[in-house]
């Protein structure tokens, strides 16, 4: 009878554990996403994380900032930075390719690292819940492509920044550096 007790209340507390862990997840954060190559998962995965959220385009005059987001997240990834990459076609159809040709591109020419998810329109509300929720944080909506989010590991503080920042832009970096000295 015991030992049937504590299985009962093992499996009891292993689980409540998931639903714990899905609690703590910042409502910024709450959403699953399609990734651009490997279906479907949970943002929640980046509670704890400093976001850098960024709307990419592989045809674009600002394309060559790929290899600069990689440079961040292989200099930051260590200390809790994480990038996310989402392609969209929303500004001059400068990403019409498929998700296995944007994958071949940024691989073969950036050797990009960071997660990736599937092309999603950035620019109009309702297209993307993330994006949405992001804009209303920031009170800024990408204007282009490489529009850039900072968000802080609760998932409470939203930065905006524009497509012509480069990722080795000095305010860019410090604020990145900021955020992550804090718990």
């Amino acid at each position: 009878m015991k030992t049937m007790l504590r299985a009962m209340a093992l499996a009891g507390a292993m689980l409540a554990a998931p639903l714990g862990a899905e609690a703590a997840c910042p409502a910024l954060l709450d959403a699953r996403m399609e990734t651009l190559m490997h279906g479907e998962t949970s943002l929640c995965q980046f509670s704890g994380k400093v976001l850098l959220v960024v709307n990419t385009a592989s045809r674009c005059g600002y394309t060559p900032q790929y290899q600069g987001l990689e440079k961040l997240y292989r200099r930051y990834k260590e200390r809790g930075l994480v990038v996310l990459g989402f392609p969209s076609n929303d500004f001059g159809g400068q990403e019409p390719g498929s998700a296995k040709e944007i994958a071949q591109f940024c691989e073969i020419n950036y050797g990009v690292s960071f997660p990736m998810f599937a092309k999603t329109s950035v620019t109009s509300a309702g297209g993307n819940p993330f994006y949405d929720r992001l804009a209303q944080a920031a009170a800024s909506r990408p204007r282009w492509n490489f529009h850039k989010y900072l968000v802080d590991r609760r998932g409470e503080k939203v930065l905006a920044f524009p497509s012509s920042v480069e990722p080795n832009d000095r305010k860019l970096v410090a604020e990145i550096e900021r955020l992550l000295a804090q718990p």
